[in-house]
Formats: C-alpha cells, sequence, structure tokens
C-alpha cells in the first residue's frame, strides 16, 4: 500500500517530552503539535516550559505542563498519571531531559557522576517504566542521546556513557517491546545550535550547524507511522559528523565565511 502524507501526521496522539523548556526538547514538542499531538512537556525551567505550552496551544492542540526534575521517580510518575488521567493513554514517549559538565573524569567526584548517572540515566528509566503500561500498539518511545554515544567523550566520560548505555538500553527494550508493536529509537545529535551550546559552525560532511527543528525532524519520522518498521535504531542527527570520522575540510569553498573544501584526513 502506497504512503501518503498522512503517514507523518501524528493527528489524535498523545506525547510526552521531557526537557521541553528550550532547545531541543522545545522544538520537539512545538513540532509535534503542528503535526496534530497533543502534548506533556516537563522541565525544570517554569518560565521558558509556559513559552512552550503557549505554542502548543496556538497550534490549536492540547497541553499538560510538569515543572519537574526528571530523576525523581515519584515527580515522573506523578506527572505520567496526570497525563493519563487527562487523556487516558501516551501514544509517544520523548527522553530528551539531560546535562553534563566539562572535567577530566579523574576530577569528577563521586556526587559529581552520581548526579550525571541520575539525569542521563536514570531519568530515561524513570519515564519508560511509568509511560509503558499506558502505551498501546504502534506507540514511540524516542531516547535522544548525542553522537558521544558512538566514539569518545574526552571531557565528558560519565555522560559519553550514559548516553551509550541509553542506546543500549533502547535496543535490549526495542526486542522486549515489540511483541507489543512498541518501537524504540534513538536520535543522535551534534554540532546543533542550542540555547546551551551555542551557535555552532559547519558540520564535516553538510556545509551548515544544525538545529533544534532538524532535531524535531527526525522525531516526528520516529513518531509517526513513516517508521512503522523502524525500531532498535539510531538516527544520526549531525550533518555527517560520525562518518567524517577524522576527516575535515579545509580550504576555499565556504558558508558564512568558513571554509568548507576541498576536503583532506587530519
Amino acid at each position: 500500500m502506497a504512503l501518503t502524507p498522512q503517514a507523518a501526521s501524528l493527528e489524535g496522539k498523545v506525547a510526552v517530552v521531557t526537557g521541553a523548556g528550550v532547545g531541543i526538547g522545545r522544538a520537539i514538542a512545538e513540532t509535534f503539535a503542528n503535526f496534530g499531538a497533543d502534548v506533556a512537556v516537563c522541565d525544570r525551567d517554569r518560565a521558558n516550559l509556559d513559552l512552550t505550552a503557549a505554542a502548543i496551544t496556538a497550534a490549536g492542540r492540547q497541553v499538560i505542563t510538569g515543572e519537574l526534575d526528571v530523576r525523581d521517580r515519584e515527580a515522573v510518575e506523578l506527572h505520567v498519571a496526570q497525563v493519563v488521567e487527562r487523556f487516558g493513554r501516551i501514544d509517544v514517549l520523548v527522553n530528551n531531559a539531560g546535562g553534563t559538565f566539562f572535567s577530566a573524569f579523574t576530577d569528577v567526584s563521586a556526587r559529581g557522576q552520581e548526579s550525571l548517572v541520575r539525569e542521563n540515566f536514570h531519568s530515561v528509566t524513570n519515564f519508560v517504566r511509568a509511560c509503558v503500561p499506558h502505551m498501546p500498539e504502534g506507540g514511540s518511545i524516542v531516547n535522544v542521546t548525542s553522537i558521544e554515544a558512538h566514539r569518545a567523550g574526552p571531557g565528558y566520560a560519565v555522560y559519553s556513557a550514559m548516553k551509550a548505555a541509553v542506546t543500549s538500553l533502547t535496543q535490549t527494550l526495542a526486542l522486549e517491546l515489540g511483541s507489543r508493536f512498541i518501537r524504540v529509537n534513538t536520535i543522535a545529535p551534534d554540532h546543533i545550535t542550542t540555547p546551551g551550546v551555542g551557535v555552532m559552525g559547519p558540520a564535516n560532511g553538510l556545509p551548515r550547524p544544525g538545529t533544534a527543528d532538524d532535531c524535531a525532524g527526525a522525531a516526528v519520522f520516529l513518531a509517526s507511522d513513516l517508521s512503522a518498521f523502524v525500531t532498535g535504531s539510531s538516527v544520526h542527527v549531525d550533518g555527517g559528523n560520525l562518518a567524517a570520522g577524522g576527516w575535515r575540510r579545509k580550504g576555499v569553498l565556504t558558508y558564512d565565511g568558513v571554509g568548507l573544501g576541498p576536503s583532506s584526513p587530519q
């Protein structure tokens, strides 16, 4: 049967998006609403969370907001219970919330390590455990990881390890939940301009920096029927950086004044 534009629609779906106050999470939440979903959003940043909620309402969709810490299991369970009470189910879960700081591994204290583990791994397991019992057939879980889940991350050792752990968890959940037709995938961004990382230069493949909307497009694909047979996979929204490896552009071509080519290994 041929695909139609309706396959990309999220009309009638209920989505939960974590870390939706700014950046990638906000772009995903607002784009989901534009594609027809009702959206439950959460963040610790109430002011920016309210802006996201206003954009969802402006798109004509219903919204639930939760000011909470995704590391707090009880707070997560309460938020999910409120979503289920309002909408009756959860069709899509996007685990976007996370964070890190720069430090050599041997300088990271035990407390700092525990914070990184809870924010980048426990946050995911908290929401998966809370949401999956309320997900029908055709549900989708999208875990936002990082290019660092697939390569070394000097200065971000624990963060990188946790993103790799989420990638492994994603693959296992894809098999465990497959019999219920719940798909589980990741988006692995790099070189994305967001408030948290600032303005990026061009990527190594595509001659421009990425935007949060680029990640939102991948999230719509993974949440919609367009990806009905995609599970256990990672979508790399990185402008070709992972594929590039040690390859860098050098030379004459420019994008906004930045040299792009010809190319050579470095």
